[in-house]
C-alpha cells in the first residue's frame, strides 16, 4: 500500500510538471497568416490588447503564470479551510492543490501514514487533523464494537460534536485505542505468580509496550541533563537500571534527579509522553556511605538510587535504581510529567471474630541479588506478627530465628555490587540489593521493597552454634526496617543466613485491617 501511495503521488508531480511547462493560451501571435474568426487580416479587434491584459493580469488557481480564470472551487476551498493560513512554493505543486482534493487523498491513509505525513509541513500537519477523515477511521476500527454495547450505554452521535474543535475525532480515536490497550494488559495482569503474588508476564509487558526508563539530572544552576538508559536487568520481583554512559555532571553540584517512564513513540500512545517514578531533592534527603574501591566510592540515596562517584575527580561514574515490580506498569505510563502515579487504597477488611484478624497468614518472598546473578531466593509461609513486642510503634516479625537451625539457609556468592562505567568496570564489597515482597493473608502485596543493603560487622555474637566472623545488614526506611543476621563459615567459604526480621509500623495494620494495637 504504501509503494501505490508513493507511485501515485509520483505520478501526480511529473503531470503537474509536464502542465507547467506548456506555453499559456495566450492568444495567437501577431505575424502574418489568418487571425481569429472576427478579425481582418490577422490583426486583433478593438479592445482585443486590453481584453488581453486584463487576461494576463488575472490570477491563477494552478500556477502564478497561468492566465485561466479562477477556479470556483478554490474560493469555496477557502471558506472550509479559513483557519488554515500558508504561502505555498512555487515549485510546490503538491501545496498548491486545493485542500479539498488533498483531504480527499489523505482519507485514503491510515492513521500511522496520517501520523508521519502531519510532520511534512504546517498545511498538512492542519489538514491530517480533518475530523471526516479521523471519523472514518474510528468507525471502520470501533464502530463494528458500538453495536455490540448494552443499550444504556452512550453512543457517539456526530451531531454532539458538532462546533467541536479540529481534532476532535483524533484525539477521541487515541483516547480509544489507549483505554482498549490499557484493559488488556491489566485482564492479562490478572494472573499472578502463586509465590510473589506479582503479575506473570510484568517484564514481558514493559517489553512489549516499548517501556523504557529515563533519568534527568538537574544541577544548583537549573540545568537539566537527560539520559537514557544503557540496561535494565530484569529479576523475579525487581528490575535494576543502570545508566552508565553520558555526561554526568558532578557530585556535589547536583541539586536533584528524577527518574521517568518513558513509552517510545508509536501509534497507539501519546508521543513523548513521560510518567514520573520517582523524584530525589539531594538538599533535604542526605546520602548514606555504602563503600568503595580503588576507582569509585558508592551512595545510597533513598528510597532507591545508588550513585558511583570517581574519586579522582568527585564526578558521576554511574547511576542505578533498583525498582520494585509491583505496579510497575501503572507507575511507568499512568503517571504525569510531575506527579507519580498514586496506587488506589483498598478497603479495610474488618472482621470481629478474630481481634487478631489481619496479623498471621502472611508469607514472604526475598530476593538479595546483585546486577547479574542472584544470591539467595526464598518463600517463607505461615508467619505472623508479635503483638507482645512492639518497640518504638513497630510490629516485629520473625521470618527466622536464630535458634531454629533447621530454617537457616546458606547464601550462593559473595556479597558484592558491580559496576560499569563506560568501557571501565569494577566492583565494590559488602553490598547487595534486597527485594522484598510480604503478602498479607489473602495473598495481596502488602509491603513491597527493593533497596541496595550493606553488610557490617555484628557489634556481638549472634549465636553460638556458629564458630565464624558474625554480621548483620541493616535496611532502614521510612514505612519499616529489615534486619538480616549472618555468620561466614570460613571453611566453607560462604555466608549462612540464621536470622531474619521485619518490622512494620502499626498504623500500617491498623489502617489495613481497621484495627487497633
Amino acid at each position: 500500500m504504501a509503494a501505490g501511495r508513493g507511485e501515485f503521488f509520483r505520478s501526480l508531480i511529473e503531470g503537474l510538471e509536464r502542465k507547467s511547462v506548456q506555453p499559456a493560451p495566450v492568444g495567437q501571435q501577431q505575424g502574418r497568416g489568418r487571425g481569429k474568426p472576427g478579425t481582418a487580416g490577422g490583426r486583433s479587434g478593438p479592445g482585443t490588447g486590453q481584453r488581453r491584459r486584463q487576461r494576463e493580469a488575472a490570477p491563477s488557481s494552478v500556477s502564478g503564470n497561468s492566465l485561466s480564470r479562477p477556479d470556483p472551487r478554490a474560493e469555496g476551498n477557502k471558506s472550509h479551510f479559513p483557519h488554515i493560513k500558508t504561502s505555498p512554493s512555487r515549485n510546490n505543486f503538491i501545496e498548491r492543490l486545493p485542500h479539498e482534493i488533498l483531504v480527499k487523498i489523505f482519507s485514503y491513509l491510515d492513521a500511522t501514514s496520517l501520523s508521519y505525513i502531519s510532520h511534512v509541513s504546517k498545511l498538512f500537519s492542519e489538514l491530517s487533523k480533518d475530523d471526516v477523515i479521523w471519523r472514518g477511521i474510528y468507525m471502520s476500527e470501533f464502530g463494528c464494537r458500538m453495536w455490540n454495547l448494552k443499550p444504556a450505554a452512550p453512543r457517539v452521535d456526530p451531531a454532539e460534536v458538532e462546533g467541536c474543535s479540529t481534532g476532535h475525532w483524533k484525539e477521541k480515536y487515541f483516547r480509544t485505542v489507549n483505554a482498549t490497550e490499557m484493559n488488556m494488559w491489566r485482564r492479562e495482569m490478572i494472573n499472578v505468580r502463586p509465590f510473589t503474588g506479582l503479575p506473570w508476564r510484568t517484564d514481558g509487558f514493559l517489553r512489549e509496550l516499548h517501556v523504557s526508563w529515563e533519568l534527568t539530572v538537574c544541577d544548583r544552576r537549573g540545568q537539566e541533563v537527560t539520559m537514557k538508559q544503557s540496561k535494565a536487568l530484569f529479576f523475579q520481583s525487581s528490575v535494576i537500571v543502570r545508566w552508565s554512559e553520558g555526561r554526568f555532571p558532578k557530585y556535589h553540584h547536583i541539586r536533584d534527579m528524577k527518574l521517568y517512564g518513558v513509552r517510545k513513540e508509536t501509534l497507539k500512545t501519546r508521543p513523548g509522553w513521560r510518567s514520573l517514578i520517582l523524584k530525589l531533592d539531594m538538599r533535604t534527603r542526605p546520602p548514606r556511605f555504602i563503600d568503595r574501591d580503588k576507582a569509585v566510592k558508592v551512595m545510597h540515596h533513598q528510597p532507591g538510587f545508588i550513585v558511583g562517584v570517581w574519586r579522582v575527580d568527585g564526578s558521576v561514574a554511574f547511576i542505578m535504581v533498583s525498582l520494585h515490580l509491583h505496579r510497575l506498569v501503572e507507575r511507568s505510563l499512568l503517571g504525569s510529567p510531575v506527579c507519580p502515579f498514586s496506587e488506589p487504597d483498598d478497603p479495610p477488611h474488618v472482621d470481629n471474630s478474630d481481634p487478631e484478624f489481619g496479623l498471621h497468614g502472611y508469607s514472604l518472598h526475598a530476593l538479595l541479588h546483585k546486577p547479574g546473578a542472584e544470591i539467595m531466593s526464598e518463600n517463607f509461609g505461615n508467619l505472623s506478627f508479635n503483638t507482645g513486642r512492639i518497640q518504638r510503634g513497630l510490629l516485629e516479625m520473625r521470618v527466622i530465628n536464630t535458634t531454629d537451625l533447621f530454617h537457616h539457609r546458606p547464601l550462593s556468592g559473595n556479597i558484592t555490587l558491580p559496576w560499569v562505567s563506560g568501557a571501565v568496570e569494577g566492583s565494590v564489597e559488602k553490598c547487595c540489593i534486597m527485594t522484598l515482597t510480604l503478602l498479607d493473608e489473602f495473598q495481596k502485596p502488602f509491603w513491597c521493597l527493593s533497596s541496595p543493603i550493606v553488610i557490617t560487622p555484628a557489634e556481638r555474637r549472634l549465636s553460638f552454634d556458629y564458630d565464624g566472623e558474625h554480621f548483620v545488614m541493616v535496611l532502614y526506611r521510612t514505612d519499616g526496617r529489615v534486619e538480616l543476621k549472618l555468620v561466614w563459615l570460613k571453611e566453607k567459604r560462604q555466608f549462612f543466613l540464621i536470622g531474619f526480621n521485619l518490622f512494620i509500623p502499626v498504623h500500617r495494620v491498623n489502617k489495613r485491617f481497621s484495627s487497633a494495637f
